[in-house]
């Protein structure tokens, strides 16, 4: 299935059933009097939030939703049927707005949740309720009201408790395959994660945290250079982020060019994300044997001088991901 974080949708709901006009016609009773029910009322749209879901993809293709009209009446009183709700489900973390004002109308942020955002037309009344002491067999009725119709946007942002970031080709991939259930595309070349991934931790009995892998962040990403400024949104919600840097990766200037690149595109889409808990994962150590890389001392004296902590690791070995996961439990006991 594709990823897809924002579509355009169209809803209406249904319209009310007419009233009726029915005279009462009984046996040996020639003056009946009316007995036109009501129209039923129409079905609303429901945007409802589940679990279930980690796209909009289902929304990519069909763009208009109807719900069912609502019957007319009939006579001897029977109201005619309601028309029957229509329910789209919608990721958790889905906010929705009105596409005509820009308007938010909700964020659906917990399981179950739900949104009425076009309610049904009412159904129009029967013959019944226009009787009078001079009108006593009134042939009008009213018709139901039309239903609503709307366009909506709907925006996902990942609900996830950390989030993993990094220059493309650090390893965050291989580090979410090694910490939970997920199973992301790795591959040693850039931007091999072109969607977010999202995985489970378990951090103790009965204690699960959600880890997002946000696709590679590079210089420019706040500005639409890239592919990380179409998933920046999704750092918003996190608690904790996870940089994610490659010892053997060799700058050019500072010590630090790397990790610095993605404090300040960050910083420019959003300054709060740099308020959030952070924990810097030096990784790829298992390479140091063989191959050139950054001294660590001087790497994490330069983050301990930033007032940021970090952990030497091996995605690929699992060096150092017990310790990451106690401190893990540390921050969300």
């Amino acid at each position: 299935m594709r990823f897809l974080d924002e579509v355009v949708i169209t809803v209406r709901s249904g319209d009310g059933g007419r009233g009726c006009v029915s005279l009462r016609r009984e046996r040996f009773i020639p003056k009946g009097g009316p007995d036109g029910g009501d129209g039923g009322d129409g079905g609303n749209v429901i945007l409802k939030a589940t679990k279930t879901l980690h796209t909009l993809y289902d929304y990519a293709h069909r763009t208009y939703f109807r719900a069912k009209n609502g019957a007319p009446g009939k006579g001897k009183n029977q109201t005619g049927k309601k028309g029957d709700d229509l329910i789209l489900e919608v990721p958790l973390g889905t906010i929705v707005y009105d596409e005509s004002t820009n308007q938010k109308l909700a964020d659906l942020t917990q399981e179950g949740q739900e949104l009425l955002v076009a309610p049904g037309g009412k159904g129009g009344k029967g013959n019944t309720h226009f009787a009078t002491p001079t009108n006593r067999a009134p042939r009008i009725a009213q018709p139901g009201t039309p239903g609503v119709e709307r366009r909506l946007r709907l925006v996902l942002k990942f609900l996830a408790d950390v989030g993993l970031v990094g220059l493309p080709n650090v390893g965050k991939s291989t580090l979410l395959a090694n910490l939970t259930n997920a199973q992301p595309k790795i591959e040693n070349y850039p931007f091999t994660t072109l969607v977010p991934n999202l995985g489970v931790l378990e951090v103790g009995e009965g204690n699960t945290l959600v880890l997002a892998d946000i696709p590679g962040i590079i210089e420019g990403a706040s500005e639409g250079k890239g592919l990380g400024h179409q998933f920046l949104r999704h750092v918003e919600r996190t608690k904790v982020l996870v940089h994610v840097l490659d010892i053997t990766y060799m700058p050019k200037g500072d010590l630090l060019e790397d990790f610095m690149v993605l404090r300040q595109e960050m910083d420019k889409y959003n300054p709060d994300l740099l308020k959030k808990t952070q924990l810097v994962l030096i990784n790829k150590m298992d390479l140091c044997s063989t191959a050139k890389c950054r001294d660590l001392a001087l790497v994490q004296g330069r983050l301990k001088e930033m007032g940021l902590e970090s952990l030497p690791v091996s995605a690929l070995k699992g060096d150092g991901l017990e310790q990451f996961k106690d401190w893990l439990k540390k921050r969300f006991k």
